[in-house]
């Protein structure tokens, strides 16, 4: 097992009071460093030929990687920030990547924020939700992918563009330095020239346009800890993402304090696999920033990441070839995992994995554990924390389902909030509550002003970050997560709880995941309903799923009305289910059998997310749909007729 000796103190965090006595030392005297930049280079100083980074291209030649050291790393994100200023992006100017997982990605998200303000974008979005992030984002300049077969990015990214008022370029990424000189020439974009709302801007190589720059040293000043260093787009259940902008300090202290609670992990020598999306929270920080400030190695694999065709079933190898000392997944990830054998592949180098972005159901806790034989920590955090806020000890008791105790120098409560949002009291021991954050970790706030509305708790003269999950603290100060206030499930007033039911499923031998929604009711407002997806190879029909759940639900209220398999649950490019699209489909499902029942032919129908009104059914029907929407009146759901 790994040595953990967190911040250097000499002992590990076991405990709740070893948190507090860590923090004895005022945070001030720990040095943080000003910047991420600041972070990265202190880090690289450790041990600047040690490797830094590793990537390949396909799983298939993962034994032949590029690398990096740590001194060649900081070279090019130093030469990335010295092109992006000389481009332009000033201090508080926006550079927006929309970019698969590639070393250069890192080169711009920790250039772009020494320069500027980075803004990752998932590139899996349809053009106009990539427009509308960008001109929300008010993009100066956009970093994305040239042109290749059997990718769409380029051809989105310069749509999305045309529409963007405040772009002033493009600089593009392309696959060919990875090819061993296969890709053909048709592939490489030269300096060009792109349309965009009536006037010119250039497209330019980013590898030629940092080629030039020097990487020992920024030509311009460092951020400060207060200043904005990045954009991210929080996940919602209706419209446009909310754009969070965080701090310097933000990113670092949450780098900073994490590690000071893990520990030795992330030396120099050791090696974390990195297969989350560089759009996400997770991936920058666990899987880039805290073991590159630590003189550690990362491995990514494949643009795609864990999506990328071969990379699970070849995990165990490539584990086994890098000697992978931890690895960080959401649980669909743990679920995918668990189908591969381990074989005789020597895994032992993992001391553990790490688990967040949702809670994992409790029987693939178990199952993974025991078969695949490594630790879980689950941990918690929100985009709007910088990441993590809370994680089991890896050195002390993990209690399976909870997200462990806070992190260092960070407050962490479960509160009791009125009708109207406002902070009444802290819960007790064992309570349900709303859980807040406070500490230099939190985020500075949306760009939307209005996004920001019950966003704060006023507590004590202090402001505190309404995080909008449910839980309880335990009497040795463990978190656990008791749902989310948005999914809970309102039946007749009386509000179920989705976990409640998703985890009846767990131990049925065919279910792989399990996902609970409310169906639109007349008379009850919501019924639960249950989603599945069953294991490879497995059977199961609907009914004896629905007995199954029934017979473990002591709750009533809560059993299911129906049980629905789908070949895939949906779910969001980091892995968490996506169940807007459920209630999508449940609310489609009601629309059609009122239309059946009230006489009315349907020549339209689509279910969509709206920024005001939530999800709406938009409907158009043959003849007078009068009838129909006299019955969906009685839905809390909102329905628009032409």
């Amino acid at each position: 097992m790994l040595a953990i000796t967190p911040g250097g103190d000499g002992r590990p965090i076991v405990a709740l009071p070893d948190v507090e006595a860590f923090e004895q030392i005022p945070l001030p005297e720990r040095n943080l460093p000003a910047s991420t930049y600041e972070m990265l280079a202190r880090g690289a100083a450790i041990a600047p030929d040690q490797l830094a980074l590793s990537f390949f291209l396909r799983s298939d030649n993962f034994r032949d990687p590029f690398v990096w050291t740590h001194g060649e790393l900081l070279a090019d994100i130093t030469r990335t920030a010295n092109a992006l200023r000389r481009l332009g992006i000033g201090r508080d100017d926006v550079v927006a990547l929309v970019l698969p997982n590639l070393p250069e990605a890192h080169f711009v998200i920790w250039g772009g924020e020494a320069a500027g303000i980075a803004f990752a974008i998932n590139p899996l979005l349809e053009a106009g939700q990539i427009s509308e992030l960008l001109i929300a984002g008010k993009a100066k300049w956009l970093v994305t992918l040239a042109p290749f077969p059997g990718t769409d990015i380029w051809q989105k990214a310069i749509k999305a563009a045309a529409n963007v008022p405040d772009l002033q370029g493009i600089l593009t990424v392309s696959f060919e330095p990875y090819l061993h000189g296969t890709a053909e020439e048709a592939t490489k974009v030269r300096s060009q020239a792109l349309r965009v709302d009536g006037r010119s801007i250039p497209v330019l190589s980013l590898r030629q346009e940092i080629s030039a720059e020097r990487g020992d040293g920024l030509t311009f000043e460092m951020p400060r800890p207060g200043e904005i260093s990045s954009y991210f787009c929080t996940g919602g259940t209706t419209g446009l993402p909310k754009i969070a902008a965080r701090a310097h300090l933000s990113e670092v202290f949450d780098a900073w304090s994490t590690q000071a609670f893990i520990g030795s992990v992330f030396a120099p020598g050791k090696t974390i696999f990195c297969g989350l999306p560089l759009f996400h929270v997770n991936g920058q920080l666990v899987t880039g920033l805290i073991p590159w400030s630590q003189g550690g190695h990362v491995v990514m694999g494949t643009p795609h990441g864990y999506r990328g065709e071969g990379v699970i079933p070849s995990f165990w190898e490539i584990v086994e070839h890098y000697r992978v000392v931890a690895f960080s997944g959401v649980p669909t990830v743990y679920s995918e995992l668990l189908q591969v054998p381990v074989g005789d592949r020597d895994i032992s180098s993992v001391g553990y994995g790490f688990c967040g972005a949702a809670p994992m159901p409790v029987e693939l806790f178990r199952n993974f554990e025991k078969t695949i034989g490594i630790r879980i920590l689950e941990a918690y955090g929100l985009t709007e924390g910088a990441c993590v806020s809370s994680v089991n000890p890896p050195e002390g008791e993990r209690r399976i389902g909870s997200i462990g105790l806070r992190l260092p120098y960070q407050k962490m409560a479960v509160v009791r909030l009125d009708d109207s949002g406002c902070f009444t009291g802290f819960a007790g021991t064992e309570e349900v509550g709303v859980l807040a954050i406070r500490g230099p970790n939190v985020f500075a706030g949306y760009i939307n002003a209005q996004h920001n509305n019950g966003l704060w708790l006023e507590i004590g003269g202090e402001r505190w970050l309404n995080t909008g999950d449910l839980a309880r603290q335990d009497t040795d100060g463990y978190f656990w997560l008791t749902g989310r206030k948005k999914e809970l499930i309102i039946r007749g007033g009386h509000n179920i709880d989705p976990k409640l039911i998703e985890n009846a499923m767990q131990d049925h031998p065919a279910v792989q995941l399990a996902a609970a929604v409310g169906r639109p009711d007349e008379r009850a407002g919501e019924l639960p309903v249950l989603y599945v997806q069953l294991k490879p190879a497995t059977t199961a029909s609907e009914a004896d799923l629905l007995a199954h759940a029934v017979d473990r639900i002591p709750e009533r209220a809560a059993h299911p009305k129906s049980v629905r398999i789908l070949a895939a649950l949906p779910i969001t490019p980091v892995g968490k289910i996506f169940k807007p699209a459920l209630s999508m489909l449940e609310i489609e499902d009601v629309v059609r059998q009122e239309a059946v029942t009230s006489g009315v032919k349907l020549e339209s129908l689509s279910v969509v997310q709206d920024v005001r009104l939530g999800l709406l059914a938009r409907i158009a029907t043959e003849g007078d749909p009068g009838p129909l929407r006299e019955k969906l009146g009685r839905y809390a759901f909102k329905a628009q007729f032409p």
